[in-house]
């Protein structure tokens, strides 16, 4: 099976792909099914019964995840018309404020139920996150950035919602760009040769290379990095790092490893211009959204 045009549509206006999408949906919509048909749904909601229902916020935050719940629901066999959206992705919204309206049949919406607050509060928790560091380092010249430190099988969703927060993200995968790391440095003999072996083997392909002190921060940039992770420097290092990156043309530095939200600001003006931060994806909690049946 695949979604809906309309579906689709929104998942790529989204930057979303949207057999990754249906893939993740079938999947969370199966898992509830694995040991049988939804009987509560079945007992209690009467044959061909129908249902108005509100997606409401039970406290502030931002918003994530509308059109990948419209995937739930059509995976659930629920018609995209059913849904109205009342806010958009990125929005902030307050406690209390509906986010989304949806008449469907009743038995499936009930089904649907869990899995789209599953995946709507998941992400919004997610951006919320985000924009709270996006907003400590507004006016710095510094950016908030993700990691692969992301739930197996959800990446390009969380990556979205960390961009519905305000953030950039890092690479997608293991192929999109190279980051040198401390190993890759141990299995190639050095910062320079590890360097030259990735423009050896993918000349186009964007390179950044992590360094833990400055010495390896000044190898890098003599072998030619224009972007270097520093990991878990204190901020007179990373002040040290930005003024030797100084010296060269269109060198970019990020920040990473143990930074802490009440540090952020600090961290962002030292100079570097990215912050990562694998907390966003891997332990954001959750922002409190429920659904709500309607009367009438």
């Amino acid at each position: 099976m695949t979604l809906n045009a309309t579906v689709a549509g929104r998942l790529l206006a989204a930057g979303l792909d949207p057999d990754d999408t249906e893939r993740a949906v079938r999947g969370a919509l199966d898992e509830d099914l694995r040991y049988g048909p939804d009987l509560t749904s079945a007992a209690t909601a009467a044959p061909g019964a129908r249902a108005a229902a509100s997606v409401v916020a039970r406290e502030p935050g931002v918003l994530a995840g509308i059109p990948v719940v419209l995937a739930v629901l059509d995976a659930a066999g629920i018609a995209p018309a059913a849904a109205e959206p009342l806010r958009a992705d990125g929005d902030r919204i307050d406690g209390g404020a509906e986010v989304l309206r949806i008449r469907a049949p009743l038995r499936e919406l009930l089904g649907a139920e869990r899995t789209l607050l599953n995946f709507l509060t998941h992400l919004s928790g997610i951006a919320t996150a985000t924009r709270a560091w996006a907003d400590a380092v507004s006016g710095t010249g510094c950016a908030v950035r993700d990691t692969r430190k992301t739930t197996p099988g959800l990446r390009q969703l969380e990556k979205y919602a960390v961009r519905c927060g305000g953030g950039l993200n890092h690479r997608m995968g293991l192929g999109d760009a190279a980051l040198i790391k401390d190993n890759h440095v141990a299995a190639a003999g050095g910062i320079a040769a590890a360097i030259a072996a990735i423009r050896a083997a993918a000349p186009g392909l964007p390179l950044e290379v992590e360094c833990d002190n400055l010495t390896q921060v000044r190898q890098a940039l003599d072998a030619g990095a224009r972007l270097i992770l520093l990991d878990n420097m204190g901020r007179a290092d990373l002040r040290a790092a930005v003024a030797m990156a100084g010296r060269y043309r269109c060198v970019r530095l990020e920040a990473s490893g143990g930074l802490r939200f009440e540090e952020a600001r600090a961290v962002a003006e030292t100079g570097v211009d990215f912050v990562a931060v694998g907390a966003l994806t891997h332990s954001s909690p959750a922002l409190d959204l429920g659904l709500d049946m309607l009367a009438g």
